[in-house]
């Protein structure tokens, strides 16, 4: 019953199928490792010792599909959110280690696919590796903290909202990373018909040059030409 009740405590804000799978496995690790302490102590280090081992040799896999996704760094974050005002930018403070980051990683590919446009992208940075962009988007990597993954909107270099919400104490208020909640939350839908208009102005701005250099230049000069020969005519007429 208790690891009933500390599973499904974990399991709130499980994201996939196989994240619920794996607080299952990984609480009833812990709960065997008790109960064979319980037994013997050299059956407890034994369970123990191979629990580790598998921890270790046979990490999670990464998420390697396909995605819509600019991985930003600490030297490139702030000039590719300050290039354009009118880009809408989503960025996901992340780190390699966290398995909720981890579990989201597909979730946040997909919307890349789904929603990625001329005037809404959507980025990535490693605050595990860059502490320096952790400290000044005020996103702490520490697990008691629950901050990661956390979601950031850009909107001409600023951030406009962020899920999930930081409290005084600096602990991120409950918040579960589906791909739903993440549509309402941000608005994604309408963002993303405003965004594609910025696509079209893009073209007509490179449309308008190229009709302007092209534009015929002969038919200008004929009628100078006319006017030349018409004088002549009369001054001829004249002598």
């Amino acid at each position: 019953m208790f690891l009933s009740a500390i599973v499904m405590m974990k399991n709130r804000r499980a994201i996939t199928l196989e994240q619920h799978i794996g607080n299952i496995f990984l609480f009833s690790k812990v709960a065997n490792v008790v109960l064979f302490f319980r037994v013997d102590l050299r059956l407890g280090l034994l369970y123990l010792t191979l629990c580790v081992v598998f921890l270790i040799t046979c990490k999670p896999p990464i998420y390697m599909g396909p995605e819509c996704i600019k991985y930003f760094s600490d030297s490139t974050i702030d000039e590719e959110l300050q290039r354009d005002g009118r880009v809408t930018w989503i960025v996901e403070f992340y780190a390699n280690w966290s398995p909720e980051c981890q579990s989201f990683a597909p979730v946040f590919a997909e919307l890349s696919l789904k929603y990625n446009c001329a005037g809404l992208k959507f980025g990535k940075v490693d605050i595990g590796r860059y502490s320096e962009v952790s400290k000044k988007y005020r996103v702490s990597t520490s697990p008691l903290s629950k901050q990661l993954p956390s979601l950031v909107l850009f909107q001409g270099g600023k951030e406009i909202m962020r899920r999930p919400q930081v409290d005084k104490k600096g602990r991120a208020v409950s918040w579960t990373f589906t791909e739903e909640n993440i549509i309402r939350e941000f608005n994604l839908n309408e963002l993303y018909q405003k965004s594609k208009k910025l696509g079209k102005t893009k073209g007509e701005k490179f449309e308008r040059p190229n009709e302007s250099v092209f534009s015929p230049v002969p038919e200008e000069e004929e009628p100078e030409a006319e006017t030349i020969t018409a004088m002549d005519t009369e001054s001829k007429k004249d002598k």
